[in-house]
C-alpha cells in the first residue's frame, strides 16, 4: 500500500508508446482510499523549469523522509488515477505543507473568477 503524501516512481509512456521513463509523483489519494482500492490518485513533478500558476518548486527541505537529487517542480494541475501496481520505489514523503499547498492549488483551480 501507498501512503498520502508519499513520492513514488512510476514508469510514463511517451507519446508514441514506443518506450517508457519512470518519473516521480506525490500521492494525493488517502490512506483509507489507498488501503480499499487498488490505484492511487497522484499530481505529477517534473523538472521542467516553466513556470505556470498551477506548479510550485520543492526542495530537499520539504520531505520529512527520503531524498530529492534536485529541486522538482510539483504540478497540481497535473493529477492522474494510476494502479499501485505500477510503482516502482518509494523514494520520500513530502511535508503536510506541501499537501497542503497542493489541496490550495486545486481550490484556485476549480473556482470560478
Amino acid at each position: 500500500m501507498r501512503n498520502q503524501r508519499d513520492i513514488v516512481l512510476i514508469p510514463v509512456p511517451f507519446t508514441d508508446l514506443t518506450s517508457t521513463r519512470k518519473r516521480p509523483v506525490i500521492v494525493v489519494s488517502n490512506d483509507e482510499y489507498n488501503t480499499t482500492m487498488q490505484d492511487i490518485v497522484v499530481v505529477a513533478m517534473t523538472s521542467n523549469p516553466e513556470v505556470t500558476p498551477f506548479s510550485f518548486v520543492i526542495e530537499q527541505k520539504d520531505l520529512v523522509s527520503g531524498k530529492l537529487n534536485r529541486p522538482g517542480k510539483v504540478r497540481a494541475d497535473k493529477i492522474f488515477t494510476l494502479s499501485q501496481a505500477l510503482v516502482v520505489n518509494v523514494f520520500g514523503r513530502v511535508s503536510d505543507e506541501v499537501l497542503d499547498r497542493i489541496r490550495q492549488l486545486w481550490a484556485d483551480l476549480v473556482v470560478e473568477t
